[in-house]
């Protein structure tokens, strides 16, 4: 399947049938920048269920331990819409060694989660141009990985532009 660009809000997904959003998280347990801000908008309970994802993953029961990269959190937050928090960045913010937090491994591990999924659910797919934001990465890069996981296995992909 081809990727489908197409200008418009990526809260706010096109088409018929079940569907999901899928973006990029820190692996820190941090939320309410970039994308997040406007899901949060939308779905204010979102923030919630990601903090006490992060909680349970970390062991601890308190915010301190990163969690895995690639892992992915999947929210139902209407009938046949789902959300997908893809941990793909370490940390936030520019590392002490100039690299941004964007890992493209962990894009790529996660994006085999949402293609799962996608099959299980009869899904299709639907997201920012994720990682190229705040997590710093080059959409390009992205863009190959969302092609080769999801769109070369047959899965109908949305980006949404603003």
């Amino acid at each position: 399947m081809p990727l489908k660009y197409v200008k418009g809000d990526a809260t706010q997904p096109e088409g018929e049938g079940p569907k999901v959003i899928v973006h990029c998280c820190n692996n820190l347990g941090r939320w309410g920048a970039g994308f997040t801000a406007h899901l949060s908008k939308r779905w204010p309970s979102l923030k919630a269920a990601y903090v006490a994802w992060y909680k349970r993953q970390s062991g601890s029961g308190e915010v301190t331990a990163p969690m895995g990269l690639g892992e992915v959190q999947f929210v139902k937050v209407e009938d046949d819409l789902w959300v997908a928090n893809l941990i793909g960045q370490h940390g936030v913010g520019m590392g002490s060694d100039g690299r941004p937090p964007i890992r493209y491994e962990g894009i790529k591990k996660g994006l085999a989660h949402v293609c799962r999924f996608a099959g299980i659910h009869g899904t299709s797919i639907h997201m920012p141009k994720m990682g190229a934001g705040l997590a710093g990465g080059h959409w390009g890069n992205v863009e190959q990985l969302v092609k080769n996981e999801l769109c070369n296995r047959g899965l109908e992909v949305t980006v949404y532009e603003l």
